[in-house]
């Protein structure tokens, strides 16, 4: 087969015409771009090459300028310290170059001296930093104090002013009623600040230094308990904070400044870049420092709409309110020493540049690997093909690989939730080692080990299915490769025990990345035979009355030929009516007809959705009348049936479960009270015998997909309400403004008419139809919480005499037992779980849980109202830190 090209330049053509597009597009560019432009770009690209040599030629370029270009350079800097922050030091050198005195050119006597070049930039960059701090962006004023304090080592800002606006910043934390979230970012602000300017305000002003440091003490200490239920590492049996394998950011500030004060802030000198002490010092006289203004942090902007159903709901929903863990997987002589100041400092620099550069995670990933630029010699281990770096006794030599994958794994596992998508922090590691595959991949292997082995030493139950999800996604980003076989000796431990059940739960996530016979050919045989590692068949339905050895066979083929049919619903609804007469028996375990036929139609539906999403969605939405037919509103029987019936026919594939679930909330044909109260009536039918109630995994994913729909209805509402009642005040001033301008226009002869306002703005029928909504779906997010907490109570600290009483439930949060845990079984490391479960619903849900706190209390807690065992003592103890009650 030939072809009629008319041009065959293929692809390296192709290659030259795309790459002269876009040299003729930067060039048009710089045609179009405008000497501000210009020179901002100059500014904000500093450092690419070599920063310490081009500082200067930056600087010279500025001054050559004069200042009609100084809007254009005090922006540059301050878009690249907000955006950059790694490059902040050496923008303190450029201002310190700035400030010099200018070279005196003509006759200067007729005139005054001009105010230094960079003194005019820092007053236009204060207006920038008044912004920032105006609309409380806490990262990027945060940012600016590191610039300042920077600027006031290099001389080029008043030791005193520096003191004074970090004492602005430590004043916050004597506030009454401060929040945890606005006390920490306020007290971050001066810590970092006084931890790079310290050594220079303590010569003159020492005083300052410790009255911050205390400030910052005095807020720190009071949240103990608040530390105990956000750690990384579960302790049940001591209110004791486990510090082997995190570290909690105000802590470790505190540490640092305590220890600076110890030595009078005499810091290792290279600790962090300060290129601006290579200059000669300023002549106060000519030069002297810039003030820093006074300022006042502005207070919080609490906004209320009015819609609270109960005196002491607070319907903020404040994520930050809890103390900040950020997790630990390697020695302070591997990743940088949190409790140092060069290690702190660096690890808020990664933290800061995760954040920025969120939008482009391929630039981040690249970003963070050239971190070391932007250090001084000896922080991190050389590159291999990097020159020798001379030895040095005080260098630090921490492993770059390392570092930042324990920061990106931080955010992973931050508790209760965590600030940034996973999805965003699971694509950069997959980035990273993509960049770097021989220096990435060890560092992921080896984080990978440390959590491995630190599940069985209490690691939080959330943080470990997080830890599967990532460990899951990322094996299927690099052809499912592990070496199963390092894990082979754990398949002796008990069923559930944590390493057993993280790799069941990794093996799940797998398939439902890839499919069942690859996944099951990348395990080594040992695995392959065990079924509580992954099934000998694939995930899919089972659709019991499909089988034609079942006796009830043909009148489930009736109904599904109706469904396959595209029948209407009501000829499906007729033909089931129809059936009830010929059944003589009903088949166990349903109690009578009307169960066995619902479970039978809704099985047929299901059955006709199996194949995909989308067939699911056209069931379910071509018979919502049939379904809601079989589920009457109050019948919670019914409901209870059509989520039984659910759960039995995905029985081997538990994640389509919670699908089918979310659409039947979303479609309501249950409600998110019937689905909690079917996930603890559940786990009490489970064993015919009548045994102990565990919350594991699977179960929590359910509640939470309920918890979460009950919520979300409720904030959906209260939007739809805020915005009604705004159009509705709008239209009633609207309505008075046009009768006031018409009381002002009589007519002479005639006479002033009252003003006769519409009826449609006094009475706003969709505002009433909205507030009954809210006013219903309040009470349902209401009862939700409360049978969940009624649900976790009647399985950790059941009433004496209980049919289900769990005898585990104290054993396992005592201190010797926990010793002891090598020993534990199956059972016991159910109620661990289940308590680790209940422990996470407080913490997650406790904005929620405040807003009904007297309610939830009187409910939940009837059943063990007055008990002192040690697990009522402890659930109450838990409920009380995340309602706010205990301190």
């Amino acid at each position: 087969m030939s072809y009629d090209r008319q041009h065959r330049g293929g692809g390296g053509y192709r290659r030259r015409h795309r790459d002269r597009e876009d040299y003729d597009v930067q060039d048009r560019r710089r045609d179009y771009d405008t000497p501000e432009q210009i020179l901002k770009n100059t500014i904000i690209k500093l450092g690419e090459v070599d920063p310490i040599q081009e500082v200067p030629r930056v600087a010279k370029q500025i001054q050559e300028n004069t200042s009609s270009m100084l809007s254009a350079v005090s922006e540059g800097i301050r878009v690249a310290v907000t955006e950059q922050p790694y490059k902040i030091p050496y923008y303190a050198a450029l201002l310190r170059l700035l400030h010099e005195p200018s070279p005196p050119s003509g006759d200067t006597s007729a005139t005054p001296p001009s105010p230094s070049l960079g003194k005019q930039v820092l007053e236009d960059f204060w207006k920038g930093f008044q912004g920032y701090l105006d609309k409380l962006s806490w990262r990027d004023v945060r940012l600016c104090i590191h610039f300042f304090a920077h600027l006031t080592v290099a001389q080029v800002i008043s030791t005193e002013s520096m003191a004074a606006l970090l004492q602005s910043f430590a004043a916050v934390l004597d506030e009454f009623g401060v929040s945890y979230g606005r006390g920490k970012h306020a007290a971050l602000c001066a810590a970092e600040g006084l931890m790079i300017a310290g050594a220079v305000i303590q010569k003159s002003l020492s005083s300052n230094t410790t009255e911050i440091i205390a400030a910052i003490q005095t807020f720190s200490e009071p949240i103990g308990s608040s530390k105990n239920l956000v750690q990384p590492i579960t302790s049940l049996h001591s209110q004791s904070v486990v510090l082997d394998h995190a570290d909690e950011v105000l802590d470790s500030a505190l540490a640092v400044l305590k220890s600076s004060e110890a030595s009078e802030f005499a810091d290792p000198p290279g600790s962090f870049p300060q290129p601006y002490l290579e200059y000669d010092d300023l002549d106060p006289a000519a030069s002297p420092p810039f003030e820093l203004p006074t300022i006042l942090v502005p207070p919080e902007v609490i906004e209320l709409d009015g819609l609270a159903s109960d005196a002491s709901e607070d319907v903020q929903v404040k994520k930050e309110e809890w103390p900040e863990f950020w997790f630990r997987l390697f020695d302070n002589s591997v990743t940088p020493h949190p409790s140092s100041a060069s290690g702190f400092l660096i690890r808020s620099n990664l933290r800061d540049m995760i954040d920025i550069l969120e939008v482009n995670r391929k630039e981040c990933a690249r970003l963070l690997l050239e971190y070391p630029k932007w250090c001084v010699p000896g922080t991190f281990k050389p590159t291999a093909g990097a020159p020798p770096v001379e030895d040095d006794p005080s260098a630090n030599n921490w492993q770059l690989e390392s570092a930042i994958i324990e920061v990106v794994l931080g955010y992973l596992f931050f508790l209760p939730e965590s600030s940034q998508k996973p999805i965003f922090l699971i694509s950069l590691i997959t980035e990273l080692c993509k960049l770097s595959p021989p220096t990435v991949g060890p560092a992921v292997g080896k984080s990978i080990r440390k959590l491995y082995s630190s599940l069985a030493e209490g690691l939080d139950v959330e943080v470990s299915r997080r830890f599967s999800e990532w460990f899951a996604v990322h094996m299927s980003n690099f052809g499912f490769q592990w070496v199963w076989k390092e894990w082979l000796p754990d398949l002796a431990l008990p069923e559930n025990h944590p390493k057993r059940s993280f790799i069941r739960r990794a093996v799940e996530s797998e398939m439902r990345l890839s499919y069942h016979d690859r996944i099951l050919k990348t395990l080594p045989e040992a695995m392959q035979n065990d079924p509580s590692v992954i099934a000998s068949r694939q995930p899919g339905p089972e659709a019991e009355y499909e089988d034609p050895s079942n006796p009830h066979h043909e009148l489930s083929e009736s109904i599904l030929s109706l469904l396959r049919g595209r029948s209407r619903a009501e000829e499906v609804i007729a033909h089931l009516d129809s059936l009830k007469s010929t059944l003589d028996v009903v088949p166990y375990p349903h109690t009578h007809i009307d169960s066995f036929i619902r479970s039978l139609a809704f099985q047929s539906v299901l059955s006709i959705g199996s194949r995909s999403f989308s067939h699911l969605l056209n069931a379910i939405e071509r018979y919502l009348p049939l379904l809601r037919g079989l589920t009457p509103p109050g019948d919670t029987e019914a409901k209870r049936d059509i989520l039984t019936t659910t759960s039995l026919f995905w029985r081997r594939n538990r994640h389509m479960v919670g699908i089918v679930f979310d659409k039947l909330m979303q479609y309501q044909i249950v409600d998110p009270t019937d689905v909690v109260a079917w996930i603890f009536s559940t786990l009490a039918t489970s064993d015919d015998r009548g045994g102990p109630l565990y919350v594991q995994t699977s179960e929590w994913e359910l509640l939470k997909g309920a918890l979460d729909k009950a919520n979300g209805r409720v904030t959906v509402a209260r939007k739809k309400v805020a915005a009604l009642r705004k159009e509705h005040d709008d239209s009633i001033a609207r309505a008075k403004a046009r009768g006031g301008a018409d009381a002002g226009n009589m007519e002479v002869d005639g006479e002033m008419k009252p003003l006769d306002q519409d009826e449609s703005v006094t009475e706003n029928p969709q505002l009433t139809t909205a507030l009954k909504a809210y006013t219903s779906l309040t009470r349902e997010q209401r009862n939700v919480l409360a049978k969940t907490v009624e649900g976790f109570v009647a399985c950790l600290s059941p009433a004496p005499g209980d049919a289900h009483q769990n005898p585990h439930a104290e054993a396992v949060i005592q201190e010797q037992a926990w010793e002891s845990r090598a020993s534990w079984s199956r059972d016991e490391w159910m109620t661990w779980e289940s308590w680790g479960w209940y422990r996470h619903f407080c913490r997650a849900y406790s904005p929620y849980l405040r807003s009904y706190m007297t309610t939830l209390s009187v409910v939940g807690f009837s059943k063990i109202e007055g008990s002192t065992s040690p697990a009522a003592e402890l659930m109450r103890k838990t409920w009380d830190v995340a309602t706010g009650q205990e301190a």
